[in-house]
Parts: structure tokens; sequence; C-alpha cells
């Protein structure tokens, strides 16, 4: 009886699990290939990790001429910029391929991935899998680390638990906009730019506290896109922070319950263009 009962268990763990473990394959199926040729992975990762610590630096560059902005120090600033950057970066190695997806329709190899036992979109976010991503976000956790240990922060026990529940909630987050906006393509097969404006430039946006922007800005990043919940509103509650924007304090402690939502929403975002989709007839 045991075992009769344990099977159906064992059989719903794989296959939720199944989606995992054929992601980490093809990645490292596409790893070793590239790591055929050493010499040109090291390059393209020193490359990629040197425009990271360009995109830090700028941020450095502006708080020290500024001091300050809006009240937020080099150190905070530079928290910001950091975990923004580990958390986007992350999710550009995770789930950055999807925004080739118009490639994949207008060439027709979605229709081979459709036919595969395989989610296309494990298929599509392993495509060409790079490792030197890892460029963006080794600098990037780096800077993170030395600007949590500069900035006044009062680690209690919930603070030290809570940082890696909320960077993982901040991956998750930027991967389903990536995924969300890679789906626009379904419905547009040219709307590549159009979604590397929200992933990117939100990207570049979300680098400096929000409270510099107008509210208009605010409210869309919070409530529409929620790329405020990648590092702003964990940067608040680090810092116990009141947020100057005027939005309430209880926003801090959401970014789980945003993740699961942002996360939910792209996944029925993407059966949905999967719905829609027509094939290119090759």
């Amino acid at each position: 009886m045991a075992d009769l009962l344990a099977r159906p268990c064992g059989g719903a763990v794989e296959r939720l699990t199944r989606p995992a473990r054929v992601y980490a394959l093809l990645a490292w199926t596409w790893s070793r290939a590239l790591a055929q040729y050493p010499a040109s992975l090291a390059l393209m990762t020193f490359g990629t990790a040197l425009g990271a610590v360009a995109e830090i630096f700028a941020v450095f560059v502006v708080f020290r001429h500024a001091g300050a902005l809006d009240g937020f120090s080099l150190a905070e600033g530079l928290l910001i910029a950091s975990l923004a950057n580990l958390m986007f970066a992350a999710a550009d190695m995770l789930m950055g391929m999807v925004e080739g997806l118009g490639q994949h329709i207008r060439s027709g190899s979605l229709d081979v991935m459709l036919v595969r036992p395989v989610s296309p979109l494990v298929q599509i976010a392993t495509d060409r899998f790079a490792v030197r991503r890892l460029g963006r976000v080794v600098p990037a956790a780096a800077v993170a680390g030395f600007a949590l240990y500069h900035c006044d922060i009062d680690w209690t026990a919930g603070k030290v638990l809570m940082l890696p529940v909320l960077v993982v909630s901040g991956v998750a987050i930027a991967a389903s906009v990536w995924t969300a906006s890679g789906c626009l393509q379904f419905f547009v097969a040219d709307a590549r730019e159009a979604a590397n404006s929200v992933t990117y430039g939100g990207q570049a946006l979300t680098e400096y506290p929000l409270s510099i922007y107008g509210k208009g800005v605010v409210y869309a990043v919070t409530f529409a896109v929620p790329l405020a919940f990648v590092g702003w509103q964990p940067v608040l509650y680090l810092l116990d922070r009141p947020d100057p924007t005027g939005l309430p304090d209880l926003l801090r402690f959401a970014p789980p319950f945003v993740a699961v939502a942002a996360c939910t929403a792209a996944a029925l975002l993407w059966r949905l263009g999967l719905r829609h989709y027509r094939s290119t007839g090759s």
C-alpha cells in the first residue's frame, strides 16, 4: 500500500522538477560547447564584466559629484545600483534568450521546438546559453557585498533571513518581466526593441533611487511593471527608510508575493501567445 501511495507522489515530483532538470542539462550542454574555446570564452566574459563595472561606475560618478541623491548616500546609491544590476543580470542569464523569440518565429525553428517532448520555453531560454553572462553577475554581487558592509544597516535575524528571499524574488520578477516582454513577439514579430526598452531600460531606471523620478514613473514601475520590487523596495527594507515617494511601507514586504504574481502572469501570457501562434508553414 505504501508503494502505491508513493508512486503518484514520486510521479508528481518528477513532473514538477523535470523542466528545471532539462533546463540544467541544456544549459550545461551549451556551456561545455563554449568551453571548447577557453580563450574566447574568457575574453567574452571579461568584456561582459567590464560592461557591468562601467554601469555601476557611472552611478558612482554621479553620487560622487552630487554627494547624495534625495537623501541617499554614495554607499546607499551603490547598493541600489548593484542590487538592480545583480538581479537583472541573473534574470538575463536565465531567461534573457527569450528576447530572441521573434527570430525563432521568423525562421520556423519554433515549430521544431513545439514537436519536441520538452517545454519550448525551456528550449528558447537555454538556446545558446552563455556562461559569459556571469561576467555581469559577479561584479554586481561584489559591489552589493561592499555596499551592504558600508551601509548603516541594523542587521537583525529577520533581515539576514530575508536578504536571500529578496534576491530570489527580485530575480524571479526580472525574469518574469523578460519573459512577458518577449511574449509580445507572438503578436508583433518585430517587437524586440520595444521589449528591450522594458528590460534593459527598466534596469537603467532602477539603478537610481526611484524618488528622483516623477510620481507617474514611480506608480508605473510599482503597479504596472513591478520593477520597483527588484531593488528599490528591498533596499528601503534593509535601510529601514520610509518611502520618500509616499507609498505605503508595507510594500517593502511584498517582493515574494509580487514574484509569484509576476511569474503567474508571465506563464499565462506565454500560454496565450502559444495559442495565438499559427506557425510559419515551414
